[in-house]
């Protein structure tokens, strides 16, 4: 499974990627999360408002920071 957390390095970008590493960790699942920091990588997903949540190339959310029942949720989806 391939996570990227899209944002400039704001503090909801990071606690979203936080909540991320939390709800991977509950889940007890294998997955690479990413960091993704640079603006022409986010264009590239139509994302407008940060932080967004992409799994598997797919956008999940975007503009809020998910909890980590949220996040759980999605990766069980």
């Amino acid at each position: 499974m391939n996570i990227e957390v899209l944002g400039t390095g704001c503090s909801k970008c990071t606690a979203l990627f936080e909540n991320v590493k939390q709800a991977v960790a509950n889940q007890k699942i294998f997955a690479q999360i990413e960091k993704v920091e640079d603006i022409e990588k986010i264009m590239q997903y139509s994302v407008m408002s940060t932080p967004a949540l992409v799994i598997n190339q797919e956008v999940k959310s975007t503009g809020k920071v998910l909890s980590v029942e949220e996040i759980s949720k999605l990766l069980n989806s």
